[in-house]
């Protein structure tokens, strides 16, 4: 969904915007706002810097009596009609920020709307033109979804392979349509493992940067993947991601 900010928020891809929706919760006090990750590169999907983008999936669920749960934020944004106003804060975040070096290495892993913050990276990769940035590096993204039809932007990353084979690849794990060799379901982790040892060797390069954004649970699956390829090669896995990450070359946000 797009909304007009009327060019009043200036924001970074890889940041975050704050939702404020409208009400009280069950004490009596107004909502706290909730924190969703930009879904649109700086200009925003019209290029005129007016725009931001967020990527939503509305959140039902039963609770353990039974009782169906909205979330709040969740329905009052997809419930939203055009033209209808909505109180935002921010933006904030450093964590996601994009590299500057057009010449890097980005691993980008994402599971359901966990892509957001990728779409604006590979937006001003290969959609926009910049005076001051041309990205000749690597994009490989990553994404898991559990069903075909919660796959978000697959036009888009086709469109891109299509502008730059040799800058962008992509890959899919939809956990409850694909298995691998040994008939395990196909998580991000399942899928990144077929390409174990060509990853390691890029997470030795000194360009390379390494995003996740999503569900927790595929941070340990990768570490599982990337302790035995380190340990090959003499390294402990636990202090090299501690290198990466203070090289700002491993970043998490994940819930």
């Amino acid at each position: 969904m797009v909304f007009s900010t009327e060019g009043l928020v200036k924001y970074r891809e890889g940041q975050s915007i704050g939702v404020v929706p409208p009400g009280v919760d069950q004490n009596g006090k107004p909502h706290k706002l909730r924190l969703y990750s930009i879904a649109s590169s700086a200009p925003g999907d019209f290029g005129d810097y007016k725009t931001v983008s967020l990527c939503v999936k509305r959140l039902v669920y039963l609770n353990d009596k039974g009782e169906e749960v909205k979330g709040v934020c969740s329905n009052f944004l997809c419930d939203l009609k055009p033209g209808e106003e909505v109180s935002i804060t921010g933006p904030v975040g450093k964590e996601m920020l994009m590299p500057t070096d057009p010449n890097a290495t980005i691993i980008m892993l994402a599971t359901g709307t966990g892509i957001a913050p990728f779409r604006g990276f590979l937006w001003r990769m290969f959609f926009e033109k910049h005076e001051d940035y041309k990205f000749k590096g690597l994009a490989w993204l990553f994404l898991g979804v559990p069903t075909s039809s919660s796959l978000l932007y697959v036009d888009e990353y086709e469109r891109m392979k299509k502008i730059a084979p040799d800058n962008f690849r992509y890959d899919l794990a939809i956990s409850r349509e694909q298995a691998n060799a040994k008939g395990e379901k196909m998580y991000i982790q399942t899928r990144m493992a077929e390409y174990a040892d060509e990853l390691w060797e890029l997470l030795k390069k000194d360009n390379t940067f390494v995003y996740m954004c999503g569900l927790k649970g595929m941070e340990k699956g990768i570490d599982d993947i990337m302790t035995g390829l380190a340990a090959r090669d003499g390294y402990d896995w636990a202090q090299y991601k501690k290198d990466l990450k203070k090289n700002e070359q491993w970043n998490v946000e994940v819930y």
